[in-house]
């Protein structure tokens, strides 16, 4: 991004790289965390960079120009922190990519980034949610890799907390107690399978990203193989020892993140069906439930509901 501001650049890093940079295909671009122009009077230092101060820093989102956890729909490039970073959303979706994969963060879901983490971020229709950015040393006891985890009311009870108290650069007796509870709610909560793994492999990679590109195609595992070059045992081996999953399990998961970013945005249950390939709105449907244990318009009804 350039442009000048009187007679000089200024710009300062947040939490979410800003939208608009071209993308990147590779994380390990992402050594630096990309900077905001701002004007003078308005520079604040980037939280999620922050070395010293409280172990955890909590922030509210909002969809406003500037704001250091900015929501709405956006795109955010390659990008990291130097602070592990917990976000959730109460409306709308987020996707994020890292190295490890992708994963979904649907309302009321938290997802866990650890420090350093490089990942992409495609955020659909939210206009509220929060972020807790947590000190690399603090982060030592949550996970290793990205995961999405279920949320409960104490945790974001305490979050809200801790929002409170985001300027101070040192807390209480009883802010740090909250501090460390909160942290143990996020060590303790549930992990939920939102997670697409991809592969390694270059001729499974190859069909995975096509896969995904066209998520309507109607190829068979054998015709898959053979367009890559590998047998159909192959293939399902491979598949199942890099992802953990059957290569049917995958396709199938990769289809429930294009429904649930189209949802996200509001289109029409049976538009998503025809888009990703299936016969009818109802098989569409039946294989949403299966997969989620609710419809499409029930599971995303606090968005004010969507077209059928």
């Amino acid at each position: 991004m350039e442009g000048l501001w009187g007679s000089v650049e200024l710009y300062f890093p947040v939490a979410m790289a800003p939208q608009g940079r071209a993308c990147h295909e590779n994380p390990a671009m992402a050594k630096k965390p990309a900077l905001k122009k701002v004007d003078a009077d308005s520079a604040m230092p980037d939280l999620s960079e922050r070395a010293d101060g409280p172990a955890l820093i909590a922030l509210w989102g909002a969809d406003e120009a500037g704001h250091e956890f900015r929501l709405g729909t956006r795109e955010y490039d390659w990008h990291s922190h130097l602070r592990g970073q917990v976000f959730c959303v109460e409306s709308g979706l987020v996707h994020v990519r890292t190295a490890h994969g992708s994963w979904l963060l649907p309302p009321h879901r938290a997802g866990w980034l650890p420090p350093g983490e490089a990942h992409k971020v495609s955020i659909s229709g939210a206009m509220s949610g929060w972020s807790v950015l947590i000190a690399p040393q603090a982060s030592q006891d949550l996970p290793e890799r990205p995961c999405v985890i279920g949320i409960s009311e104490l945790m974001r009870a305490l979050v809200r907390r801790a929002v409170a108290w985001t300027g101070q650069d040192q807390l209480d007796a009883g802010q740090e107690r909250m501090t460390v509870v909160l942290l143990d709610e996020m060590r303790r909560a549930p992990h939920e399978p939102r997670h697409l793994p991809m592969p390694t492999d270059r001729r499974l990679l190859r069909i995975a990203t096509a896969i995904y590109k066209q998520p309507d195609s109607p190829r068979t595992l054998g015709e898959w193989a053979h367009w890559a070059g590998l047998s159909p045992r192959t293939l399902s081996r491979l598949f199942l020892a890099e992802t953990t999953m059957s290569f049917a399990r995958w396709r199938q998961q990769a289809r429930l993140v294009h429904a649930l970013e189209r949802l996200a945005r509001g289109e029409a249950v049976a538009d998503i069906a025809d888009a990703l390939g299936y016969a009818t709105p109802s098989n569409f449907i039946a294989m949403f439930r299966r997969s989620f244990g609710d419809s499409p318009g029930r599971y995303f009804a606090q968005r004010g509901g969507l077209r059928q």
